[in-house]
C-alpha cells in the first residue's frame, strides 16, 4: 500500500510588467472583420480606429482588447 501526502501551497497572480501590454481594436460594424492586429502602444491601436472610421463612414464602433502577462508565484 502507498500512501500520498498533499501539501497545499497558497500562490499569488500578479501583472508582471517585463511581458509588456499588447492593444488590439476590433470593427463591430455590420460585416466588417477588420482588426488593428496587436501592437505595443495604445495610440496606434487607436490611430489605426481613427484611420478606419475616415475610410469607412459608420464604422465607429470597436472592442477594446488589452493584454497582458501574469506571473503566479509562491506566497512564502
Amino acid at each position: 500500500m502507498s500512501r500520498a501526502v498533499y501539501r497545499y501551497v497558497e500562490h499569488s497572480i500578479r501583472h508582471e510588467p517585463s511581458g509588456g501590454v499588447t492593444y488590439e481594436l476590433f470593427c463591430i460594424a455590420p460585416d466588417c472583420e477588420e482588426e488593428s492586429a496587436p501592437q505595443p502602444g495604445q495610440e496606434a491601436a487607436q490611430d489605426w480606429a481613427l484611420r478606419h472610421t475616415g475610410l469607412n463612414p459608420g464604422h465607429d464602433l470597436f472592442r477594446r482588447v488589452f493584454t497582458d502577462h501574469s506571473r503566479v508565484s509562491r506566497v512564502e
